[in-house]
């Protein structure tokens, strides 16, 4: 019972206190917009848009070793015969 008090305690304490802060703008960048803005953004978001579809597509690759560079994978190179050396004592 007295858990279910010191609770009842705290939120009537809590409350009033809550009731009066004011209400701030914590971000004061990121003001509303009037209606006339809003249509302004509008009218550029769609005007961007348009410009981004007149922009014709990249068919050809812009690797400038693209020309130098084969598609092939390199081939495995046969292993050079190494000249037969003797083992031991050379004679001078």
């Amino acid at each position: 019972m007295r858990m279910l008090s010191a609770a009842a305690v705290v939120v009537l304490l809590t409350v009033p206190a809550h009731a009066q802060t004011p209400n701030i703008n914590l971000m004061p960048e990121m003001q509303s917009k009037t209606p006339e803005e809003k249509e302004q953004d509008a009218i550029k978001e769609k005007a961007y848009k348009e410009s981004l579809r007149k922009i014709p597509d990249s068919k050809a690759s812009s690797d400038p070793w693209g020309t130098v560079r084969s598609n092939e994978p390199p081939k495995a190179a046969a292993p050079a015969k190494q000249p037969k050396t003797k083992t031991g004592s050379s004679s001078h």
